[in-house]
């Protein structure tokens, strides 16, 4: 199982609205991230800057799954307008991971 990470910039009008939508995430937006096969899902905020990280065996189906799933399109049509950037996890790329250089197990 491999951990992943990277950061979205969330539009400074947007924060409040984004950060309450994850505080309080739609029950079926958790159920497909666990379908997908990804775990110990964590976000953290540092101003507009947003940085996710979790783990997962294989990043290219899961996100290949979300963008199929029809819960998580009506989800990224929301929150997409949210982020300077694109939620489209069915183009190639659509996440740039960061490489992990420091793990203390």
């Amino acid at each position: 199982m491999g951990k992943y990470a990277w950061t979205w910039n969330v539009k400074p009008e947007c924060i409040d609205e984004y950060v309450a939508m994850h505080e309080a995430p739609w029950p079926e937006i958790m159920k497909a991230h666990s379908d997908a096969g990804i775990v110990n899902y964590s976000i953290f905020q540092n101003g507009t800057q947003f940085f996710y990280v979790y783990e997962c065996e294989d990043p290219d189906a899961a996100n290949r799954y979300l963008a199929e799933n029809e819960d998580c399109k009506r989800w990224n049509a929301i929150t997409s307008k949210m982020v300077e950037g694109s939620f489209d996890l069915g183009k190639d790329n659509a996440i740039s991971y960061m490489k992990e250089v420091f793990y203390l197990p």
